[in-house]
């Protein structure tokens, strides 16, 4: 999944899952939406690092590792400054099929070889954020590729909601004449005055031009609807990552028990990135003497009760 492949890989990859005609990821609302969800992602933990991780983007690039790879190796590199991190991948297993060492290659390693093989255990542990070793990323393209779609649509929407008057002239001067006249409503003018003669063709004595009206226009799937649909996406991956939400579309009166419901659903996987993460932090810790750790950054235990139903409202009070 996070491997890299020539274009005919990725083709046939791609292929299997879209067909040709839709560009669901070469687009550039992709892009934003990958890179809006990553953002938001990287909102619900706080990290607590050595300080040598703090500082010029070193910790960003923890998180986007986490984020993207799901693991990086954590070992003491004297040549390089002292305790480092740096993404990698993992090889070997034992008995419980965990892997047994960790292989990083990087131009910038000072002393010996550009790449390292690592036993974990020994030479260097793991930092970890899911059980399966994976990052997050597949969610984020997951909801990204919805959300571009539907942006997509909106753009046409926007566009086919201007209810234009559709009108077929006859002649020349029929349609010159009804120009100016769309010209003089347009600018606001009160009254338009025009020429009786254009309401008769001398030669046919029929009506020099035709309205043709689009009805139904208000039955159609309009942007306002497609915005609510935006939202609820939006709503949707903010529950999965474990940002607090509520439903878009939610009742008049949302019961406490609901609402708490809503909010446990919101910090499963979260709950499960924590625990992952804290339990191969301890390793860390153990094998050199820091104190890493993650938190939850929207902390349910901090807001005594969090929910309040009172006068048809759902009220998040969150720290």
């Amino acid at each position: 999944m996070y491997r890299t492949f020539d274009y005919d890989t990725i083709n046939k990859y791609a292929g299997r899952y879209n067909p040709s005609m839709i560009k669901a990821y070469n687009n550039e609302a992709f892009a934003y939406w990958v890179r809006s969800f990553t953002h938001r992602a990287l909102s619900t933990i706080d990290f607590t690092l050595p300080e040598g991780w703090k500082g010029n983007g070193v910790k960003d690039f923890f998180k986007m590792c986490l984020l993207r790879l799901g693991f990086v190796g954590v070992w003491d590199a004297p040549a390089e400054g002292g305790l480092i991190f740096n993404p990698g991948t993992i090889n070997g297993y034992n008995i419980y099929y965990q892997p047994t060492h960790f292989i990083c290659a990087n131009p910038a390693f000072k002393t010996g070889t550009t790449d390292k093989v690592l036993t974990i255990g020994k030479d260097c542990e793991l930092l970890r954020l899911t059980p399966d070793y994976g990052g997050v990323w597949d969610t984020i393209e997951y909801y990204a590729e919805k959300m571009a779609t539907l942006d997509n649509a909106i753009n046409i929407s926007l566009i086919n909601n201007k209810v234009a008057y559709i009108l077929g002239a006859k002649n020349k001067g029929a349609a010159e004449a009804l120009k100016k006249m769309l010209d003089k409503i347009n600018r606001g003018e009160p009254a338009v005055v025009y020429d009786q003669r254009i309401l008769d063709d001398e030669r046919t004595k029929e009506t020099p031009f035709q309205f043709l009206e689009r009805k139904g226009v208000k039955n159609d799937y309009l942007t306002t609807d497609q915005l609510k649909d935006m939202q609820t996406i939006l709503n949707m991956f903010d529950a999965e990552i474990g940002i607090p939400t509520i439903p878009y579309e939610k009742k008049e009166r949302m019961v406490t028990d609901e609402a708490n419901s809503r909010q446990t659903d919101s910090i499963s996987r979260l709950t499960t990135w924590l625990e992952c993460f804290n339990e191969s932090a301890e390793n860390v810790n153990s094998m050199f003497g820091t104190s890493i750790k993650a938190e939850m950054h929207f902390n349910k235990e901090e807001n005594e009760g969090g929910v309040e139903d009172v006068d048809n409202k759902v009220n998040f009070d969150w720290a």
